[in-house]
């Protein structure tokens, strides 16, 4: 991995230079991508056989990978935007299976007319499960616990 003081200027490209270099120490194949726009840089890694040492148990290898990228594009820049890292479509998979989860624990809220209290996950999981229970009639959602065992607790409104 280069030394700080031979890194690009750009954020985009110091995020690929990172991911790069991991993929290099962890001896992983593949091809990085990165696309920016106003909002977000975001990189992804394609192109290889094997990226459960990349991902990690639960995508927290991936997470913590992705708040390095964010916190080396960055690094002594005032006007920051999120860094999304992405291997093998895993937060494609994830996303879809939270959502999935979240349903899941409506029906139960709504059914049961109990509060579902969802496993800990990361604030980026917490969000998608907002996100996809927003809009559902019946249920509120609200996080509760401390990091790194905060949740997601869904719960049925109360009819007045």
């Amino acid at each position: 991995m280069p030394e700080t003081a031979d890194w690009p200027d750009s954020p985009a490209e110091r995020a690929r230079d990172l991911v790069e270099g991991v993929l290099d120490e962890l001896d992983l194949d593949g091809d990085v991508e990165v696309e920016e726009d106003e909002e977000r840089i975001s990189v992804t890694v394609q192109g290889g056989d094997d990226y459960g040492l990349l991902i990690g148990k639960r995508g927290q290898t991936i997470d913590a990978l992705q708040l390095l990228c964010y916190q080396a594009a960055f690094r002594g820049l005032r006007d920051r935007k999120r860094v999304v890292v992405d291997a093998a479509g895993y937060r494609e998979r994830r996303r879809e299976t939270l959502e999935s989860r979240a349903d899941r624990a409506a029906e139960q809220a709504l059914t049961s007319n109990h509060v579902i209290e969802m496993d800990p996950m990361s604030a980026q999981e917490r969000r998608v499960v907002h996100e996809r229970l927003k809009e559902r009639a019946g249920v509120e959602t609200y996080s509760e616990g401390d990091e790194p065992h905060r949740c997601v607790v869904v719960a049925p409104l109360v009819s007045e």
